[in-house]
């Protein structure tokens, strides 16, 4: 899967002359907690995020009254408060080195760019969405965790006997196990039965962690 996928289309953006107070209002308008910044030339120069409008706001301690902070912010631009060195990602980078950023950077969103056109967002919303998707969440059926050997076949025998009893596997996901012999498994399956799993998992000497 990559962040094209996944990621938010023809994202809302700024410019770096708007108001801070045009930018929050947007921002709840439109229900987003980030917009990117584009100069004339449609280029991103920055982002903005609601952390960034609060640092910009008064402090509780001032003396100024609310017509004197209104007017304030009204005359503060963007480009005050963007954030200029923005981290970005191509459209056609996969999904997880985007997640690998924003973890490690401790940002919760990323440009999505199509050479220097910005051409989406991907944010830990999407991510999230992404996540529902690959368990198959939303779908019917039986869940189970389990740890196969790590060796050559053990998935095409498991998927060949869930196969045999027409069961159709709708989601798969691995990680690592308890040691560098198993791998950690965890699908979801439609068409049959938790008994029948049970079954399968038993013939084939499957170490069950979870089913329902």
């Amino acid at each position: 899967m990559i962040v094209a996928n996944v990621m938010t289309r023809n994202p809302v953006f700024v410019s770096p002359d708007m108001s801070v107070n045009d930018a929050r209002a947007l921002m709840t308008r439109e229900k987003i907690g980030k917009l990117p910044v584009l100069d004339k030339n449609n280029r991103l120069v920055g982002i903005i995020t609601k952390k960034d409008l609060v640092k910009a706001g008064p402090s509780a301690a001032t003396t100024l009254d609310m017509y004197e902070i209104s007017y304030l912010l009204s005359k503060l631009k963007v480009e005050k408060i963007m954030e200029r060195n923005v981290l970005t990602v191509q459209q056609t980078e996969v999904v997880e080195e985007a997640a690998r950023i924003m973890a490690d950077s401790d940002v919760g969103c990323l440009p999505v760019l199509k050479g220097d056109l910005l051409v989406g967002i991907i944010t830990e919303t999407d991510l999230f969405r992404a996540f529902i998707d690959m368990f198959g969440a939303r779908h019917e059926g039986i869940r189970a965790t389990f740890q196969l050997e790590e060796k050559p076949g053990m998935l095409a025998a498991l998927a060949q006997a869930i196969a045999a009893q027409n069961g159709n596997i709708v989601s798969l996901v691995t990680f690592d196990g308890d040691d560098m012999t198993k791998r950690r498994c965890t699908c979801k399956v439609f068409g049959v039965e938790k008994q029948q799993m049970e079954d399968i998992f038993a013939s084939l000497k499957v170490q069950v962690e979870d089913l329902r």
